[in-house]
């Protein structure tokens, strides 16, 4: 039995150790902000080959290298501070949410290397070993082997991992394929950074911060797999831009606009009264601001629920583009697999990236 699917998931002990309090920042909501990112990678040029498929210039979730005509290897690290106290749940989440980029791709996860950064003269080594411990069984999870990696003596815990996969070049999933008519299917709720910042200062409930750890801890890869045999026009997952960061990404590449309707997004329980008692992180504040150029919203859309649809998740959902007359069936195979899904919007022709709120 896998071990994540047994393990308790602590929360509120006062005895406990706290990880999230050796950090300002946890899991994606701790990203560079994106638009100051853009501004220094825009001056560095990228070096060209033949056998780069994705690259940096894609904006994508992982790069793929073409090995030969049958094979490219997809490659992607990611890695974090701390976004929930319980180191094991801390390196379970922070393992899901790197191999999320892969599954993004629509690629098989091969093996992984750990990235680590652990300050040794404040924390314990328990409790990197339970950090390590939780990556390694939800990489069992996924199938793969964590073959090694490096460590540095840090002031505040990191840890992430750098993941390769590998698929058939012509099966490639990106974020650059999205079509007019295709419909938008979006695989687990938002509001992770909101109520993972309200978990810090001791304002969720148990049930809830059980319920959001189990959300951020689970994989995508049947979700991956499912959609792998219907015919998706692109996909990304949503992680530390938000749900509007990651979708303008998508129609920005695609040279589409779309529309999103609000009242059909999920969200996790409680995320509306937190965003209303200012539990905000950073990173969503951010975020809103990054997609003011494309993202457009009907007078009915409050602040609040602008700043909502923007919250920094970490080891989110994937977020589908297919054609709507194959949208119905990937729903019923994706909740046959236990995956849940909802239809959030709809490509509604060529642009710019815009995306229309309503």
């Amino acid at each position: 039995m896998n071990g994540q699917t047994i393990r308790t998931i602590r929360t509120g002990d006062e005895n406990e150790i706290k990880l999230t309090h050796f950090t300002t920042g946890g899991g994606c909501a701790c990203k560079l902000r994106p638009q100051a990112l853009e501004q220094v990678l825009i001056d560095i040029p990228i070096l060209s080959n033949d056998n780069v498929l994705v690259g940096p210039e894609n904006h994508d979730d992982a790069a793929v290298y073409q090995l030969d005509e049958n094979t490219a290897l997809v490659k992607t690290v990611d890695f974090f501070t701390p976004i929930v106290d319980d180191p094991y749940w801390f390196g379970a989440i922070a393992a899901a949410n790197a191999l999320s980029d892969i599954y993004a791709m629509g690629a098989e996860a091969l093996f992984a290397l750990n990235i680590v950064g652990f300050p040794s003269k404040k924390l314990p080594m328990s409790i990197l070993k339970e950090i390590l411990l939780g990556a390694q069984e939800k990489c069992e999870e996924a199938g793969i082997p964590i073959l090694g990696g490096h460590t540095i003596d840090d002031e505040d815990p990191k840890y992430g991992l750098v993941v390769t996969g590998r698929i058939r070049p012509e099966r490639i999933l990106s974020n650059e394929g999205a079509r007019p008519g295709d419909v938008l299917i979006l695989t687990k709720p938002l509001g992770t950074g909101i109520i993972t910042s309200g978990i810090k200062r001791g304002l969720v409930e148990p049930e809830l911060e059980r319920r959001v750890v189990r959300q951020m801890a689970t994989l995508n890869k049947k979700a991956s797999e499912t959609m792998m045999h219907f015919p998706v026009d692109s996909v990304t997952d949503v992680t530390g831009f938000g749900l509007l960061g990651h979708l303008s990404e998508m129609t920005r590449g695609s040279h589409v606009r779309a529309e999103v309707y609000f009242e059909q997004v999920p969200f996790l329980p409680g995320i509306e009264k937190m965003a209303r008692n200012k539990v905000i992180p950073a990173g969503t504040r951010n975020n809103l601001d990054y997609t003011s150029p494309w993202a457009h919203y009907s007078e009915n859309i409050t602040e609040l629920q602008r700043l909502m649809l923007n919250d920094a998740q970490t080891s989110g959902g994937l977020l589908i583009a297919i054609p709507e007359k194959e949208s119905e069936a990937l729903q019923q195979a994706l909740e046959t697999e236990g995956v849940d899904n909802w239809i959030i919007g709809k490509i509604t022709g060529p642009g710019k990236g815009e995306i229309f709120v309503k």
